[in-house]
């Protein structure tokens, strides 16, 4: 899917390092305190630097648009995934599905506009546990029409694999990187 450039106003803290990296050999003094957080709306990956005397903990939402911050200082940049700290991969696929469970309505309304890729494959084919016999049953369901949440996609389409779990799987591949095909993050 196409997708103008936009950043992000508000992420999730996966790890904070109050003392930096501990592979930073420079003396304590100098070492900055990182949060390693996740992108709300495009599951970006960014490295940030909190403000003095700020104290973040894993999983607080915090502000990063434009404007005044309370709690960052500023924004380091992109990290890839091979750069967060083993807390912060653990704590991400957590953060992921509280996102996708906080804005149910925006990844059912996915199951509801998704289109079509090629004359030979459609988007709904790329969501883990969807091949061509799921995608044609939401086809032919959302003809009647819109999905009005997961347990109504549930309900109307037998044998789907749980939609949460799946658009969550999704989100984590094209975090991983090696995707031809964006649907949620930004790439």
């Amino acid at each position: 899917m196409e997708r103008k450039e936009s950043h992000e106003d508000t992420v999730i803290v996966l790890d904070y390092l109050p003392n930096g990296y501990p592979f930073d050999s420079r003396p304590s003094h100098i070492k900055t305190p990182i949060a390693q957080a996740l992108g709300k709306n495009h599951f970006v990956l960014l490295e940030l630097v909190p403000k003095k005397e700020m104290q973040l903990k894993i999983h607080d939402e915090v502000y990063i648009g434009e404007g005044k911050r309370d709690k960052i200082h500023h924004i380091v940049g992109r990290i890839p995934l091979s750069k967060l700290t083993s807390t912060a991969k653990s704590e991400l696929e957590f953060a992921i599905r509280k996102v996708v469970k906080n804005n149910e309505q925006r990844f059912v309304d996915f199951f509801n506009k998704a289109p079509p890729l090629s004359t030979r494959m459609h988007s709904l084919e790329l969501i883990p546990g969807m091949g061509k016999k799921r995608m044609w049953e939401i086809l032919e369901e959302r003809k009647e029409g819109d999905f009005k949440s997961f347990a109504d996609l549930r309900a109307r389409v037998k044998l789907i694999p749980d939609p949460e779990t799946a658009i969550t799987k999704r989100i984590l591949e094209e975090i991983s990187g090696g995707e031809k095909h964006f649907l949620f993050v930004q790439p």
